[in-house]
Formats: structure tokens, C-alpha cells, sequence
């Protein structure tokens, strides 16, 4: 009983170290700007084999972990309808076999510069070209790139790299001593079950999961739903890894099989949390698995390897990019991302292990390529976004403000602009409206609205946009500095046009009286106050005393902003009422 209770505490030590790292280590990486991917990866260092020694066996992990990479993939599944998917295809098939075709060409040669021979260095270099889905989809997302045409050209990428993984692993098979001796029979009955393993989950997909999940939800279970939830991720999984398929391709079938169901957001609401878990203890593991005893043996290959492969790898990728019609900038923030060898280069190369291809040092000299490969790419992506300048906006088809003259000027077309207009063009009141946005620009274009490029924070581009001569100026950008920043310069250059800003909260709203505009107003305010009438009513209460108790509230809400003004954001609490107990006041 006591060696069982012995044995119950170490595991729970593991699980508690495991936590602990990673709720230490990323919310500090994160603060220094260096992204939770690599907090991840020097806490994995730091608990691992070489650090602390609290864990020796990091591929144990490793293999749990890598279900956070598939639940990711059900994830962007789900975002994924069919047809959006086919429209996808000439990204997928096109972009992606150039790419990765020119890529295993290219690192083949570095394989056989860094002294491998030829074989050898096909299977290292076809291992590096399959780029780590994990670390690219959450720095995308970190970045909210996921959803943007270049972000789903990267997706697009990475989904023909996992269907790679089948064909090279044949060819693996292929170049083991004796590979060539098996039967075309066997290698038919390999891609039939393949085949079929797609076709049944499509089929499950379309006619079982939709009933299935009607009659959990009538069930009125939610735990049932969730356990449904995993079933679908890990069952569609298991179900492409027995037809030797990528168990990460499965998951994201069964996500974009289920996008247009009544349930997707049931669906990726119950696998968030267990996604997120696990791929962060993805990172971990991959961080454990650095042998650094290994490195420090063979320091000089591994790096040279790790330059060169990145390097010619990330050349390729900008090439490819180019060729194919994007912009500087994307194709250089796609060379950074994706310049690292992945997750499935283990896969591929324990394959070429066992088959006899590699042996065990450059198996492992290998692999931790990789993985310090991975470790790097969150600092490349740094070094990009800091070094690289940001694209300047495209001004095509739009025009900036000169001589406007009109009855009111709008700083800011956006969705609260864009309100604020309505009533002063329903009365015929002259409105010129500016916004550095060239997008929102030409949207507005398609309602029937003349909005000029123009920044605001300018004071030529207020004069042109006709502020001196305006009635009023409406300050309705989003950005509370920038919103104070205008509102200060058109009192001090304009001081007789009166100023009407939108604020963000209570604390901005006194930074703008302070700022000297007229009349200001939170954004949430009015559409709160009608809601909280509305809740009155809904609950009973009569019309007038409604009316009666919002008017009062209308006013303590005024006389303690009054306060605020004076005495700072907490002057006046006593004005607000709480439900604790003695400080709710009856209407009077």
C-alpha cells in the first residue's frame, strides 16, 4: 500500500511540475514579447531529462501531447466549410506541392554537403521540409493571422504536408534494404485502406454524426456532449492512423464534415479547453526531447545543419512565394514561419530507423536538428516583426481631403461613426467624413458614403478636411489615445468648434473633459441604460416608474462623473450602487 501510495505521489509531483512550468514560464515570455511557444519550449528544457530531472522520458509525453495538435486541427476544420475548403485547392495542390517539392530537392543537396550519403540525406532533408503544424498554427493565432488570405495560404501549405506524409513514408519503405521486394500487391492494399478510411469517415460524417449528436443534445447532458465531442476528434483520428493516414488529416475531415452542423459551436467549445492543454503540453514535450548531451557531441553538425537547413529552406519558401505572385512582405513572414522542420519528421524518422536506412546517432543528430530548429522559429518571427518595416497601406482608389467644407466633420468611419452620421444627414446637414483606414474606405463606398484618407492626429489633414470652418467635430475613432491626442489638437487650433468625442470608458471620458471637448460619451453607455430599462420593464415594473428610476440614474451617474473629474476615478463611489447588502437605495 505504501509503495502504491509512493508511486500515486511521484505521478502527481509530475502532473503538478508539468502545470506549474507552464503557468510560470509563458505568462512571463509573453510579457517579454517572446511569445508563448518558446516559454513553452525552455520550461519543457527546464523540467526535462536536462534540467531538473523531474521527467525522463519525454516522448512518453510526446505521444499524449500530440492529441492537442490533433484537436487543433478539428478546431480549424470546424472553421472550414466544404465549399470553402474547394476553393482552397489550387493553394493546397498547387502552392503547396511546388513548395514542397523544390523544398526536398534543395535540402537534399544540404544533406549531402553536411556529408550524408545520398540516401540519407533525402530522408533528413524530406524530414525537415514537413513544417511543425503546431508551432505555425499557434503563432498564427497569437498573431490573428489564422483567418486572413495569407494566413489560410500557410493552412493551405500545411495540409498538403500532411497528406505528404503518406507517400513518403512509402518511400521510405522503399529505400530500406530489401524495401523494393514488396509486392505492388501490398502497396495496392495499403492505398485501398487508405482510401477507404477517408471514404468511411466522410460517409460517417455526412449521415451519423448530425443524428447522433440531435439525440445527445435532446438527452440534455452536457458531459455527454463533451465525451461525444472527443469521440468524434480522437475516434476520426484513430481511424485515419489505422488506414495509415496522419491521425491530425482525420481530425480536421471530421471538423470540416461537421462546419455546417447546428452543433459546431457546441463542438468547438467543448474541445477548446482540452486543445489548448495539450498542445501546450506538446511544447513541453518537444522542449524534454532537446538532448543536450547529444548536441554537445556532434555541436558542429547539429548547427551546421540547423543553419543551413533553415536557411535554404526559408530561401526556398520566399522563392516559391514570389513566383507565385505575393508580396514581399508575406512571402518573407512566411519564409520565418515556416523555415522549421516539424513534428512528423520524428515520425519519419523512427520509420527510417527501423527500416535500416539511418542508425541510431544520426537518428538522433536528426532530431534534435529539428527540434532546436523549432525552438528558434518563435525568435525568427520576433526578429521579423521587429526588423521588417510593416506594409504601408494602400491608398489606391481613395482620395485625401482638400478644401472640404461642410457643416460637420467626422474623425472616424467606423461603426459608431458611421451611426453618428445618420441623423446629421437625415436633417441635410453637410458632413465631410475622414478615416486612415483604406478598406473601411471603400466599403463605405458600396453604402453610398464619400469618406477621404486622412489621419486624424494631423493638423493639415484637419484643416484640409474642413475642421476650422466646421459647426462640430466628432471624434469617433476607436483608439483612446489617439481619440485624446485629436481632441487636444483641435481645442488648441481650433478652440470656437465645439468637440464631441466618443470615449471607451469612465477613465477616458475624463481624460477627454479634461481634454476640453464639449460633450462626450462612452460607447456603451446608452445602449446599457436601454437595455437595463427594458430588463425593468421585462421584470414588472410599470412604464412611469421605469422612466423615474433611469432618470435618477441618468443623473447620479452625471454628478459622480462630475466628481471623477476632480477627485480621480474613484471620487464619488458612493454614488454607485452595489447589491451587497446596505448599498441599494430605494427611488425616492
Amino acid at each position: 500500500m505504501a509503495v502504491e501510495a509512493s508511486g500515486a505521489g511521484s505521478d502527481l509531483v509530475q502532473v503538478v511540475a508539468l502545470l506549474a512550468a507552464g503557468v510560470v514560464a509563458v505568462p512571463l515570455f509573453k510579457r517579454l514579447g517572446l511569445g508563448s511557444v518558446l516559454g513553452y519550449l525552455l520550461a519543457g528544457l527546464a523540467i526535462g531529462p536536462f534540467g531538473l530531472g523531474l521527467f525522463n522520458d519525454a516522448h512518453a509525453i510526446l505521444h499524449v501531447a500530440e492529441l492537442g495538435v490533433v484537436m487543433f486541427l478539428f478546431i480549424i476544420g470546424l472553421e472550414m466549410e466544404p465549399s470553402r475548403l474547394w476553393g482552397m485547392r489550387r493553394a493546397i495542390f498547387g502552392l503547396g506541392l511546388v513548395q514542397v517539392g523544390a523544398c526536398i530537392a534543395a535540402l537534399t543537396l544540404v544533406g549531402i554537403g553536411l556529408g550524408f550519403s545520398v540516401t540519407v540525406a533525402f530522408v533528413a532533408g524530406t524530414g525537415f521540409v514537413l513544417t511543425s503544424t503546431a508551432i505555425v498554427m499557434q503563432l498564427l493565432e497569437e498573431r490573428r493571422a489564422l483567418s486572413t488570405p495569407k494566413g489560410q495560404r500557410i493552412v493551405a501549405i500545411l495540409l498538403l504536408e500532411d497528406l505528404a506524409i503518406v507517400p513518403l513514408l512509402a518511400i521510405v519503405a522503399l529505400l530500406a534494404p530489401g524495401g523494393v521486394e514488396s509486392s505492388g500487391t501490398e502497396r495496392a492494399v495499403a492505398v485501398a485502406i487508405a482510401l477507404s478510411s477517408v471514404a468511411a469517415l466522410v460517409a460517417a460524417g455526412r449521415w451519423l454524426l448530425n443524428p447522433l449528436f440531435r439525440i445527445l443534445a435532446a438527452a440534455k447532458a452536457r458531459e455527454v456532449m463533451t465525451a461525444a465531442a472527443l469521440l468524434v476528434v480522437l475516434g476520426s483520428a484513430l481511424a485515419m492512423q489505422l488506414g495509415g493516414l496522419s491521425m491530425a488529416m482525420g481530425a480536421f475531415l471530421a471538423g470540416v464534415l461537421l462546419s455546417e452542423s447546428s452543433f459546431r459551436h457546441q463542438l468547438e467549445a467543448d474541445v477548446e479547453p482540452f486543445r489548448g492543454i495539450l498542445l501546450g503540453l506538446f511544447f513541453l514535450g518537444v522542449g524534454m526531447s532537446l538532448d543536450l548531451t547529444m548536441i554537445a557531441a556532434n555541436t558542429g553538425l547539429i548547427l551546421m545543419g540547423v543553419a543551413a537547413y533553415m536557411a535554404v529552406k526559408a530561401l526556398l519558401i520566399y522563392s516559391v512565394a514570389r513566383l507565385l505572385r505575393a508580396s514581399h512582405a508575406e512571402s518573407l513572414e512566411r519564409a520565418a514561419l515556416m523555415a522549421q522542420g516539424g513534428e512528423f519528421a520524428f515520425v519519419l524518422y523512427a520509420a527510417a530507423a527501423s527500416a535500416g536506412i539511418i542508425d541510431g546517432t544520426t537518428n538522433a543528430v536528426l532530431t534534435a536538428t529539428v527540434i532546436l530548429s523549432m525552438a528558434i522559429t518563435p525568435l525568427m518571427v520576433i526578429a521579423f516583426d521587429r526588423l521588417v518595416p510593416k506594409a504601408a497601406t494602400s491608398t489606391d482608389g481613395v482620395e485625401a481631403p482638400e478644401d472640404l467644407v461642410g457643416s460637420a466633420l467626422i474623425v472616424g468611419f467606423g461603426r459608431f461613426g458611421q451611426i453618428a452620421s445618420q441623423p446629421l444627414i437625415s436633417q441635410g446637414c453637410s458632413v465631410s467624413i475622414i478615416d486612415r483606414n483604406a478598406q473601411n474606405i471603400r466599403l463605405a463606398e458600396g453604402f453610398g458614403f464619400k469618406v477621404y484618407y486622412g489621419d486624424g492626429t494631423r493638423l493639415d489633414i484637419l484643416r484640409a478636411a474642413g475642421a476650422e470652418t466646421a459647426r462640430a467635430i466628432l471624434i469617433c475613432v476607436d483608439d483612446p489615445a489617439m481619440a485624446k491626442h485629436i481632441a487636444e489638437l483641435a481645442k488648441a487650433e481650433f478652440p470656437l468648434v465645439p468637440v464631441l468625442a466618443r470615449a471607451r470608458d469612465r477613465e477616458h471620458a475624463v481624460a477627454l473633459i479634461e481634454a476640453g471637448v464639449a460633450y462626450q460619451i462612452r460607447e456603451t453607455a446608452e445602449s446599457a441604460l436601454a437595455l437595463g430599462k427594458q430588463a425593468l420593464l421585462t421584470v414588472g415594473s410599470e412604464p412611469e416608474v421605469a422612466s423615474a428610476i433611469m432618470e435618477q440614474v441618468r443623473r447620479r451617474d452625471t454628478e459622480r462623473l462630475d466628481l471623477e473629474v476632480v477627485g480621480g476615478i474613484y471620487a464619488g463611489r458612493e454614488l454607485l450602487q452595489g447589491n451587497m447588502e446596505g448599498s441599494v437605495h430605494k427611488v425616492g
